[in-house]
């Protein structure tokens, strides 16, 4: 089912089955390995928290019969499991004052090891039924199944385990994303990347918890509690102990079926507070835009309607979990009425005791919830499924690290050959159509045509941002395809159209590009770049901080600093898309110059417009419709009567 309802573009395909399901939580286990001593005590820990439910159910049944109506131990032939058995010797022959003390201290010393108070430890944040906060909470909680001081420490070490699995997962999958082949990353919106990798991640640690952890837990503790009532009344109330037993299968039968219509729920309530996120973003950062036009009744008007299909969401599944919860507590009360009205008459008979209400009815709820919370759990995981199956999704797509046979390029020495190269986006649009040229180090190419020739693609190939769809490029003879992307890399900077500037100081931005620059490199990276002056002359100079983008520069100077971080690099290889586009023609002038005289030993390709600086080229690549239409020095190209370039040059003239 493919849906770009909420913005989806990659991920339009949502739906899963519950043997996807198990998949994506066997894979979400693994990430438990690092974090195995951690987890082993936390389960230590749990397991000691059981002790309690072997005792607490028999003293009220102590108190009751013993304490208040003084019966004697042998006045009921309903048996003590064996192991309350060695207690019940010591209280026997003891008056009504001496048993009660004796059960206090008894329950004094079970509630501070053991206590059946649930301890939980999170962030102090306010939390309400959207993804974000519950995430926050989720990454930030610890749960201890006692109250005692075992259980706070339960809880501690699961904070632990919640926050190291939570960095795992967000760091794998930013290095993963960040990897992501150029063209995917074009189809990603950001505040949906933002939305995974934030919100999405943290439900990782629920999931292991809820499907590992917990099960087990539930199940002993229901078995507990079956095994006491089969024990000890399994004789006079086999009817009970039966529908006890039963209550497990019939919550599973219950929540079963429902786990694929919550799933889709949950799917969609994430999709649509990614959406809001993607309205959010997109807005802010393009706010110029939005405010210049008028934009902004109209965008606030999509942002609240896609914040309200949010809330929706969430609505919906709210609905489902009390529908449930209803339905459970009405199946617990019917068994306990039904258990009350049989025992009750067997009270009356002189069958069993008054106190044997207080432990059947105890045993009834108690199994009764955990019953419901394990029929419950299949549904409740499928929050979290939702939200790591958007996670695994991306960590699903090929990287550029996993290309297979991959050369180490050292260094580029001679050249870059391109054979017949062409390329096609995925949807089938072809932008460079059997390419072939070769570019010398040493030699400053240009690269002009009309806009959408295919120049900035074609460039783009050089660092390996985008693989040919046919046809080679050789880098001193090694094919693209079988170079190391990261040694690529290494000898290439590209200095883009877009001015990509942090919001950080001017020194952090030019370290960006080489982080073990010396002082005496970047001034000389900025008088090449001719950005000296106006760096100099800023309150705080390098350590000036800059706005969002840049954007407390002017278009020029940022377009400089850019350059001047590229030329940090100091790599063998140096592409300028339209480096002088926001310049005036004697700053444009000495940045040519400059680079001229730097850059002897590299090969510089400048894609560009502008006549003067196309001029000073040693060779130029004339580019229409994706195609190679002209190549040669301006002079060259210029005294030809029917060259395109020649055509383009004069229109420029006008």
């Amino acid at each position: 089912m493919k849906s770009q309802r909420y913005d989806d573009r990659i991920d339009a395909d949502t739906r899963i089955s519950n043997l996807e399901v198990i998949g994506l939580v066997g894979r979400s286990l693994r990430f438990l390995w690092p974090l195995r001593r951690l987890a082993s005590l936390k389960f230590a820990l749990m397991l000691l928290s059981l002790v309690p439910l072997f005792f607490y159910p028999f003293l009220p049944k102590i108190i009751v019969d013993h304490v208040i109506l003084a019966r004697t131990f042998d006045s009921t032939e309903i048996p003590f499991p064996p192991h309350i058995e060695p207690f019940v010797s010591f209280l026997s022959g003891k008056t009504p004052m001496e048993i009660m003390v004796s059960v206090v201290v008894f329950g004094l010393a079970l509630l501070l090891l053991f206590s059946k108070t649930k301890t939980e430890i999170e962030v102090a944040m306010a939390q309400g039924e959207d993804s974000a906060t519950q995430s926050e909470n989720a990454m930030n909680a610890g749960h201890g199944n006692s109250g005692s001081l075992l259980g706070v420490l339960e809880a501690l070490i699961q904070v632990r385990i919640s926050q190291g699995l939570t960095n795992l997962l967000r760091t794998r999958l930013f290095k993963h994303m960040s990897r992501l082949p150029m063209t995917t990353l074009n189809d990603q919106r950001t505040g949906d990347t933002i939305y995974r990798v934030m919100y999405d991640s943290p439900m990782i640690p629920g999931l292991c918890y809820q499907i590992l952890f917990y099960p087990l837990l539930l199940i002993l503790s229901s078995s507990i509690s079956i095994y006491l009532l089969y024990f000890s009344y399994s004789e006079v109330l086999p009817e009970i102990v039966f529908s006890a037993a039963c209550l497990v299968p019939i919550a599973l039968i219950i929540t079963i079926p429902l786990s694929a219509l919550a799933r889709h729920l949950q799917q969609d309530s994430r999709s649509a507070g990614s959406a809001t996120t993607n309205s959010m973003e997109e807005s802010l950062s393009q706010i110029e835009a939005v405010q210049s036009l008028g934009g902004m009744t109209k965008e606030i008007e999509e942002f609240s309607h896609r914040s309200q299909e949010s809330y929706l969401r969430f609505r919906l599944i709210k609905i489902l979990e009390i529908a449930l919860v209803f339905l459970s507590l009405m199946l617990i009360v019917a068994l306990l009425f039904y258990g009350a009205r049989v025992v009750g008459n067997l009270i009356i008979d002189g069958v069993m005791s008054p106190g044997d209400f207080w432990v059947i009815g105890g045993l009834i709820f108690q199994l009764g919830g955990a019953a419901f919370s394990i029929g419950a759990i299949w549904i409740t995981i499928q929050g979290n499924v939702a939200a790591v199956r958007r996670v695994f999704f991306f960590f699903d797509l090929e990287t550029e690290e996993e290309r297979a046979d991959q050369t180490t390029l050292k260094s580029f020495e001679r050249s870059i050959e391109f054979e017949d190269v062409s390329f096609s986006y995925p949807g089938g649009s072809r932008v460079i159509s059997n390419f072939t040229t070769t570019m010398r180090k040493g030699k400053l190419i240009a690269m002009v045509g009309p806009t959408g020739s295919g120049k900035t693609t074609l460039a783009q190939m050089l660092p390996g941002y985008l693989i040919p769809t046919s046809g080679r490029i050789l880098f001193d003879g090694v094919d693209l395809r079988q170079v190391n992307l990261d040694s690529l890399r290494e000898q290439v900077s590209y200095v883009f159209q877009e001015h990509l500037l942090l919001s950080e100081s001017i020194r952090d931005n030019l370290l960006l590009a080489n982080p073990k620059a010396e002082d005496d490199q970047i001034q000389r990276a900025l008088e090449v770049s001719g950005s000296i002056d106006f760096v100099n002359g800023m309150p705080n100079g390098l350590d000036t901080i800059l706005g969002r983008s840049g954007d407390t520069l002017s278009v020029g100077q940022q377009q400089r600093l850019s350059i001047a971080r590229g030329l940090l690099r100091d790599t063998p290889i140096l592409i300028l898309d339209e480096p002088t586009a926001s310049l005036d023609l004697v700053t444009e002038q000495t940045l040519i110059s400059n680079l001229l005289d730097k850059l002897s030993d590299r090969l510089v390709i400048i894609i560009a417009h502008r006549l003067s600086t196309i001029r000073m080229a040693d060779e130029i690549l004339f580019f229409n419709d994706g195609r190679l239409e002209d190549s040669g020095t301006h002079e060259e190209l210029i005294s030809k009567d029917d060259s395109p370039y020649r055509q383009f040059v004069e229109l420029q003239r006008g």
